[in-house]
């Protein structure tokens, strides 16, 4: 087997008894970390460490993020199309997406128009996601996957 000791210097190809043998000296365990079809790659660390270290790399490559997207009440049919696009493909990789209508001025005199936006998003990702939570005051809608 190739031996990578606990200074992460490689110690070549070593018979598996003398390997242990080395772990056992330095108090560590002896764990196969990649299974070639020639050699085994094995690397003497705490083993306890090294479960915690995959279990916490494996809960953030899986934790499913918040993508945001913010829009004026006034948007183009084009840039709308492509939002609406972008977002129900990220909600079918499985992420969330919150979506904010920004009132500016005198935008703030048609609220009205915000909220048919946000009920058009709604409505145009039902297949997609579902409404996690519906802001009315803060003109904010975050969906997640269905």
């Amino acid at each position: 087997m190739l031996l990578i000791d606990q200074q992460n210097t490689n110690r070549g190809l070593i018979d598996t008894r003398e390997a242990l043998q080395l772990a056992e000296m330095a108090g560590l365990d002896l764990v196969v970390v990649s299974e070639n079809k020639d050699a085994p790659v094995a690397k003497i660390l705490d083993y306890g460490k090294y479960q915690y270290q995959q279990k916490k790399r494996q809960s953030q490559s899986a934790r499913p993020t918040l993508k945001e997207v913010k829009l004026r009440p006034n948007i183009g049919e084009s840039d709308y199309s492509l939002r609406i696009h972008r977002a129900t493909e990220w909600l079918s990789k499985g992420d969330s997406v919150k979506f904010q209508v920004r009132l500016r001025g005198r935008e703030h005199q048609h609220r009205n128009r915000a909220m048919e936006l946000l009920d058009r998003i709604v409505l145009d990702l039902g297949k997609a996601g579902k409404v996690q939570s519906f802001d009315r005051q803060a003109l904010i809608v975050q969906m997640v996957p269905a």
